[in-house]
């Protein structure tokens, strides 16, 4: 059974990139390049306190990004190890991510995700998330979504 979320530490580095690698390099093809969380510095979000991790005996399993906003909690990231994928892990992360952000007095929940991962945004849309707009921001075609959580 997976263990409850905790603080990512930077013992955790290794495994939160490999995971991050591992799971969203399928998309490189689909979208001409890395996706964007390929790109983001674990090292200083850890450092910041914005990664949690899913870990079982041991080994993490999936990881959670939030970054508070002003208005709104940012559901920056969330990524499961290919070998746990398919168990529900994911839905499990994104309902602790609204739960954090509901703990933490915020009445939405934000999330992006690239135009061309429309299996994500079915998933989303399929939660209860209602896109907002679409931009591009650093190269990428982005689907923004949001959630009421009140």
């Amino acid at each position: 059974m997976v263990q409850a979320l905790r603080l990512a530490t930077t013992a955790d580095l290794p495994a939160i990139e490999h995971i991050v690698e591992a799971a969203y390099a399928p998309y490189i093809a689909r979208i001409g390049r890395k996706p964007g969380p390929m790109l983001d510095d674990y090292a200083a979000l850890v450092r910041a306190g914005r990664v949690r991790v899913s870990p079982l005996d041991g080994n993490v399993l999936g990881i959670l990004v939030l970054i508070p906003q002003e208005d709104v909690m940012l559901l920056d990231n969330i990524a499961v190890a290919p070998a746990a994928q398919g168990r529900g892990l994911g839905r499990r992360l994104l309902q602790a991510a609204e739960n954090l952000a509901r703990e933490a007095a915020y009445r939405r929940i934000r999330l992006y995700t690239n135009e061309a991962m429309t299996e994500n945004i079915a998933l989303y849309a399929r939660s209860g998330y209602v896109e907002t707009h679409r931009v591009e921001e650093k190269g990428l075609r982005r689907v923004y979504m949001e959630k009421d959580l009140a």
